[in-house]
């Protein structure tokens, strides 16, 4: 819809250059987010289905990019991506081969690796109708997202997330970025994927480490949006832990839709005020990301940042401490740490580290400070200030009670 301004003259038929024009569209999004096991068995539909979906009657050309550690676990895999096109001939167009780019953070942090793959599109002459295939880590999923994204301004993409906290949360959404200038995700922007495939084998071959550090982002979606949830990852925590598949299958698809339902139904999914609700417990999870040189997982980092902000809300916003006690339970349960010797890093005023976080979460949206606490398990209240003395304090009983 476009509105003018005009200066209109005492002549009805005369209407002079407007002084503003205020230009307004909407554009909808739409992506769909399917479940699935074992992807690239030929008779299963999934990834031919949805990239097909809005022009069945033509072949796709594909371009099909693999985190590292993804092609050591599944060697085969550039065989079976080969035969599912090969079976599906009429509407996937690849020849091969596999593109392997560095997995976790490295992805994330080499600069050539974008200006690499942005290279190799435009030499396989890729256009807005070809689709890039990206099967990997959440970093690696951000990354290709990035080069993607900002090459002929948006190639599409399938994401094929492999992790647990890709699936239930950093790989369906809407954002990519790569970090800089040591700060996380410093570059990046809002793409939607033309598709997201969650594919449950991929999570078998995880480590436990890795498997365990993804449950982390469910743990915070419940906290925000469904005290439900909560219970239910609390009754199912030895499960979660040991890896169960029919508890991970439910823990992955129900963290998923609720983030999705945010994203729909939040009002601001390109984040274009300064709340980000689904970033709860991350403030301090990126500092720490960063001042443990990325040796902990992102989350890992998370379930730490979860454990303090659970604190501070005990103190500030009205969170039970019984339900702060229950949420630190939860994360040990699930073998989550809940420590890492970074929180006790000091910077030259002698203040710790991580409390940087605060204001370099505050720069990412700019505006005002606007972090999400609890109020109660299962629902969100914006703050717009954190008391550093008590952010301290809180790190500092955290630290005694795990050292006990």
């Amino acid at each position: 819809m476009q509105h003018a301004t005009a200066l209109v003259s005492r002549d009805p038929a005369r209407i002079e250059s407007p002084s503003a024009i205020e230009q307004r569209f909407s554009v909808a999004f739409d992506y769909p987010v399917a479940f699935t096991r074992d992807m690239f068995a030929v008779h299963d539909q999934t990834l031919v289905s949805a990239i097909a979906r809005q022009e069945p009657q033509r072949r796709h050309r594909l371009w099909v990019v693999v985190d590292a550690g993804v092609a050591r676990a599944w060697p085969d895999l550039e065989d079976r991506v080969a035969r599912y096109c090969a079976a599906h001939h009429h509407h996937l167009d690849w020849g091969g081969p596999l593109r392997i780019v560095p997995g976790g953070e490295a992805a994330k942090n080499e600069p050539g690796l974008i200006t690499a793959l942005q290279r190799e599109f435009f030499e396989a002459r890729l256009d807005r109708h070809s689709t890039i295939v990206v099967i990997g880590g959440g970093a690696v999923l951000d990354a290709v997202g990035y080069a993607a994204a900002v090459t002929h301004r948006g190639l599409r993409i399938v994401r094929v997330p492999t992790t647990v906290l890709a699936q239930n949360d950093a790989g369906i959404g809407v954002k990519n970025g790569v970090n800089r200038f040591g700060t996380k995700n410093a570059l990046g922007c809002f793409s939607p994927p033309f598709a997201v495939i969650n594919d449950l084998e991929f999570i078998s071959t995880l480590s436990r480490r890795e498997r365990i550090a993804g449950i982390a982002e469910a743990v915070k979606v419940a906290l925000i949006r469904d005290h439900a949830f909560f219970g239910e990852l609390e009754a199912n925590a030895a499960a979660l832990r040991e890896g169960e598949r029919e508890a991970m299958q439910s823990m992955i698809r129900r963290g998923a839709a609720l983030h999705l339902a945010h994203i729909r139904n939040g009002g601001d999914p390109f984040e274009s005020g300064s709340a980000r609700p689904l970033d709860f417990g991350h403030w301090a999870a990126h500092r720490l990301e960063v001042l443990s040189g990325h040796s902990l997982r992102h989350g890992e980092a998370v379930g730490i940042g979860i454990a303090i902000d659970c604190g501070y809300s005990a103190l500030r916003t009205g969170l039970p401490t019984v339900d702060a006690t229950r949420v630190e339970a939860l994360l040990a349960e699930l073998g989550l740490p809940l420590w890492h010797e970074a929180l006790d890093l000091e910077d030259a005023r002698g203040d710790r580290s991580v409390l940087a976080g605060i204001e370099e979460f505050r720069e990412h949206l700019g505006g005002p400070l606007t972090v999400t606490m609890l109020e109660t398990l299962g629902k969100g209240i914006e703050v717009h200030e954190l008391d550093r003395d008590t952010v301290s304090a809180v790190i500092t009983a955290l630290g005694e009670r795990r050292r006990r």
